[in-house]
């Protein structure tokens, strides 16, 4: 992956964590909505299918948004 990429990725990742502070801070999703929404998109890359190359990704990306959900990253916790 490329330095621009890894920065794209990053700021990805930035900008939605903070929307979905945003949104459960606003009470417009509560936590258990974050929780689903980060799990769909985990099951989305845990069921992907491709190459080998491909399917590395695919983990790796489901194994960092499963760490997010583990990690309460993306809402705030009194």
């Amino acid at each position: 992956m490329s330095t621009a990429s890894e920065h794209a990725g990053q700021a990805a990742l930035s900008i939605c964590e903070a929307l979905l502070l945003a949104l459960n801070d606003r009470g417009l999703l509560p936590e258990h909505e974050i929780v689903g929404v980060l799990r769909d998109a985990a099951a989305t890359h845990e069921n992907a299918v491709g190459t080998e190359l491909e399917m590395e990704m695919h983990r790796a990306v489901a194994e960092m948004i499963n760490s997010i959900i583990a990690g309460g990253n993306s809402v705030r916790r009194p």
